[in-house]
C-alpha cells in the first residue's frame, strides 16, 4: 500500500500555515479538519491551509506538498493509531468504533489517490468551498519531473572566482 508523507522544498509552510507540519510525517488530505466551516472563517493563515494543505499527522500541521511512500505493516498500525486518537480528542468521536471507521475511511482515500501514482511522486491539493460543499482537486509532479531530480548545485573553482574578482577590482581602481 502507499501513503503520503510531508516534504518541504523551502520555509514557505512555516510562514503561511497556523501550523506547518515537520518535513516526514505521515500526511493524509485532512479535509476534515475544515468540516463546518464557513467562508467568514477561510482567511489569512486558515485560508492556505484550507486552500492548499495536507496534514500532517504527527504535528497536527500543514504541508503544501507531499510525498507519496510505500507504508510498512507496522507503520500503517502507528497511522491508525495516531488518527484514531486525533478523531477522538481533537474531533470529538463519541467511541473508538466510531473513530476507528473514520480512520478506515480516510486512510483508504488516501491510499486510493496514492495507488495510481509511482513512488516519490508529488501531489498538491487544491480545496474551495461551494454552494455543495468543499471541492477538492488533486495535481500531481512525476518523480523524474519533481525537484528531486533536479540539478541545484554547481561546482565552482574557487581560484576561477578570484581571479575574477581581483581582475573586477582592478578595473574599478583605475580610473
Amino acid at each position: 500500500m502507499k501513503l503520503a508523507k510531508t516534504i518541504r522544498f523551502d520555509p514557505s509552510d512555516l510562514n503561511v500555515f497556523p501550523l506547518a507540519a515537520d518535513e516526514g510525517e505521515w500526511a493524509l488530505v485532512g479535509t476534515f479538519c475544515f468540516t463546518g466551516i464557513g467562508e467568514a472563517d477561510i482567511k489569512g493563515k486558515v485560508k492556505q491551509a484550507f486552500s492548499n494543505g495536507f496534514l500532517g499527522l504527527d504535528s497536527m500541521g500543514f504541508s503544501t506538498l507531499v510525498s507519496i511512500v510505500t507504508v510498512k505493516p507496522d507503520d500503517l498500525g502507528k497511522i491508525e493509531n495516531r488518527l484514531c486518537s486525533i478523531f477522538m480528542n481533537e474531533f470529538g468521536a463519541p467511541d473508538e468504533a466510531t473513530a476507528m471507521a473514520a480512520v478506515t475511511e480516510e486512510i483508504k482515500f488516501m491510499a486510493d489517490l496514492c495507488a495510481e501514482h509511482k513512488t516519490g511522486t508529488l501531489l498538491a491539493i487544491q480545496r474551495s468551498l461551494s454552494d455543495d460543499g468543499i471541492r477538492e482537486s488533486f495535481r500531481s509532479l512525476a518523480k523524474p519531473d519533481s525537484c528531486a531530480e533536479q540539478k541545484i548545485w554547481t561546482m565552482v573553482d574557487d581560484d576561477d572566482d578570484l581571479a575574477a574578482d581581483s581582475a573586477e577590482h582592478h578595473a574599478h581602481g583605475q580610473g
